[in-house]
């Protein structure tokens, strides 16, 4: 009875399970944000900050949602 509904948790939460499981392996979590350095061109950079002027969201932002 008592596996019965350990299996049903792993189940109905696998997705948290394997999350923690991949944390324990690497130390990162899929939700983490990193700093990296970027070199762009000066018409890419201006063209985001007018984006960013026009939507209101930051350049990281607008970034992670086009890739």
């Amino acid at each position: 009875m008592q596996s019965n509904r350990m299996q049903k948790i792993m189940h109905k939460y696998r997705d948290i399970f394997e999350t923690l499981e991949n944390y324990d392996k690497t130390r990162e979590l899929p939700f983490q944000r990193k700093r990296i350095d970027l070199t762009l061109s000066v018409k890419t950079l201006n063209k985001l900050k007018a984006l960013k002027e026009k939507t209101g969201k930051s350049m990281s932002q607008l970034i992670e949602e086009r890739i």
